[in-house]
């Protein structure tokens, strides 16, 4: 299965955000919620079973200058295994001007057993325009040992990288080791360049804080289950 989804936020001469674009394909459904605030939130939904072994997905989204965007998931996502063992990827495609303000919050994604996906956050954005995104991984169902997952996040500002990271799940050999996550099941990670100012370095038992260029933070935490994953965040 290929698919592409497309959403196009802008600011209207109210000062409200609206959707300009809202292009679905399932398995990539988006449904707009009414507000009474000048932000837009939309549902991000799968409509389908996916990604299962050899979909190829693509979610652009831009946001134009002083406009204000949400974008969450409603439901977690698991990574399934291919008939033929062929890999499944999606990519997410983000653009924000200047002014702009988007906020990327999707459910957890499961990578099941003999699942072989590639997830990949490509963002530019513009001047001091802020952005948010929360990854939560789960590592397997109860009971099984996790797929394969490669996750990279690429995000860059007036053309500068901040954060190039790639995260290589489901090794074998790497599993085997209680360096590699600690034997926790949970994997979350959120990027906040909501403002310039610099942040300091922090840590705990299981979270840390490491600043980035420029202003903002790449907050990561390990827990045995997304509940207690998504507290650290919060806590952090």
């Amino acid at each position: 299965m290929k698919a592409t989804a497309r959403l196009v936020a802008e600011l209207d001469s109210a000062g409200r955000t609206v959707l300009r674009e809202l292009r679905s394909m399932a398995p990539l459904t988006l449904f707009p919620r009414r507000r009474s605030t000048p932000d837009a939130l939309v549902h991000l939904v799968n409509s389908a079973t996916s990604p299962l072994g050899g979909d190829e997905l693509r979610l652009i989204v831009r946001v134009g200058a002083g406009a204000r965007l949400t974008l969450s998931g409603v439901a977690a996502t698991l990574a399934l295994p291919g008939p033929r063992g062929e890999a499944s990827s999606s990519i997410v495609e983000v653009s924000v001007e200047d002014g702009g303000w988007f906020s990327y919050l999707p459910e957890p994604t499961v990578v099941t057993a003999r699942a072989r996906h590639v997830a990949e956050l490509r963002v530019s954005l513009a001047g001091d325009a802020a952005f948010r995104a929360r990854e939560v991984l789960v590592l397997g169902r109860e009971g099984e040992a996790p797929g394969r997952l490669t996750s990279t996040q690429h995000v860059v500002r007036d053309g500068r990288a901040v954060l190039r990271q790639t995260l290589d799940i489901g090794d074998p050999a790497l599993g085997a080791s209680l360096a590699y996550l600690a034997g926790r099941r949970v994997l979350a990670t959120e990027i906040l360049l909501l403002e310039e100012k610099p942040v300091e370095p922090a840590g705990g038992e299981w979270w840390s804080v490491s600043p980035l260029t420029g202003g903002g933070a790449l907050v990561t935490a390990l827990a045995d289950n997304t509940v207690d994953a998504e507290r650290m965040l919060t806590l952090a």
